[in-house]
């Protein structure tokens, strides 16, 4: 896959109407008042925005949120989100009631170069997941050229993520092109050595990651609860540790494809165990695979710790997806925090692929010593494993 692409410097916006796909999807309080309980996502989109705008473009900016499946649910609106990116723009940003409906075509007609509107939920028409070519052509005809920067959106062939771009000239905006840059950069030419630590709770899950990080890192670290399943394929005890009983076989067979590549493969030499998944459960420390029946892993122990802090410390690239253990409980948060800590002291290029890794950086405070915070944890995911994302395939090459 091609990760040198047009972005929106390469082209002239000016007073031209850009469809800009954003990734809104935020999280909202659950009382259904509308408030927005974090705003991320909205700043991040905001260079791409102000850039285009001082460029001399009307911009209709576009989102999903949630997953109203084709129906228009209230509290999915992003009507709040418009409230809030007229805050942190400083000026309107126009709402239109519906994705193509009259209301959005009437405004898109009438939005002047330096203004901004935004279309309702894109998922709030049936077609959007479909990618069906009528919605996508309804959007496109509201614009003249496709800015995509919804990088969490871009392993999805949706309509407003990869359809429209069938009918407009479609290029990156700033965040998709330091996804596409930093991320594409660690995986086709890293600075060496280069380690990848994988966590999170299931090995089926990471199958495909895991299977393409052989071909390129030079050590592979795993933790989490995807740990007990190559503890248990290669004899271990796991008493009621997380098992995916099915996956054993395959374990093995990654743990010789490493040996046989010569990539260096770290499991968890010690467990910290809890008699309950609860954040007040008796703890023990115990041996890897001699966890005792009625006990379950919940962290990486302190031997597995100093092993993986010594393996980022002199690294040239570190690249790390999913937490070391249950890190939502204090008592089992340990192992994470101690990674997170390892990785804002190495002067390595440290690349943190979304989801619960970065939400864990994010509350533990060490955002800013990051060199990268995916946008996208499922897109993250899937450009690691190898995988074309349909929503950076349909961009115009550089």
């Amino acid at each position: 896959m091609n990760y040198n692409k047009k972005t929106v410097k390469d082209i002239d916006v000016k007073g031209k109407k850009v469809l800009l796909r954003c990734d809104f999807n935020v999280p909202m309080a659950k009382d259904g008042s509308g408030v927005i309980t974090d705003d991320k996502r909205i700043r991040a989109a905001l260079p791409t925005i102000q850039y285009l705008l001082d460029q001399g473009a009307a911009v209709i900016a576009c989102s999903h949120m949630g997953k109203p499946k084709g129906q228009v649910v209230p509290e999915l609106s992003l009507k709040p989100v418009a409230a809030r990116l007229s805050e942190l723009l400083g000026k309107q940003v126009i709402m239109a009631a519906d994705v193509v409906g009259p209301d959005a075509q009437s405004k898109a007609a009438a939005l002047q170069p330096g203004q901004i509107m935004l279309l309702e939920n894109t998922r709030f028409e049936a077609g959007e997941t479909k990618n069906d070519p009528a919605l996508a052509k309804a959007m496109a005809d509201m614009a003249q050229i496709y800015v995509s920067d919804a990088f969490g959106a871009v392993h999805r062939a949706h309509a407003s993520t990869a359809g429209v771009a069938d009918y407009l000239p479609a290029v990156s905006g700033f965040l998709i092109q330091k996804e596409l840059e930093v991320i594409g950069g660690a995986l086709a030419a890293p600075k060496r050595p280069l380690v990848a630590i994988l966590g999170g709770s299931k090995v089926s899950s990471k199958i495909g990651v895991i299977n393409n990080l052989l071909e390129i890192a030079d050590t592979i670290i795993i933790g989490g609860g995807m740990a007990y399943t190559f503890s248990a394929a290669e004899g271990g005890k796991v008493g009621n540790s997380l098992l995916e009983s099915d996956w054993m076989d395959y374990s093995k067979e990654m743990v010789k494809k490493a040996a046989d590549k010569g990539v260096k493969l770290l499991l968890p030499v010690d467990t910290v165990c809890g008699d309950k998944f609860a954040p007040d459960a008796n703890i023990q420390v115990v041996e890897a695979g001699q966890i005792p029946d009625g006990w379950e892993g919940l962290d990486i122990g302190p031997k597995t710790v100093k092993l993986y802090c010594d393996a980022v410390a002199d690294a040239g690239t570190v690249i790390w997806n999913g937490p070391m253990g249950v890190f939502e409980f204090p008592a089992f948060a340990k192992g994470t925090e101690a990674v997170a800590e390892a990785l804002s002291k190495t002067n390595a290029i440290t690349i943190i692929g979304g989801g619960d890794s970065a939400a864990a950086v994010q509350q533990l405070g060490y955002a800013d010593k990051m060199t990268h915070i995916s946008t996208g944890g499922g897109a993250s995911l899937e450009f690691m494993e190898g995988k074309e994302l349909p929503g950076v395939a349909c961009l115009l090459d550089a």
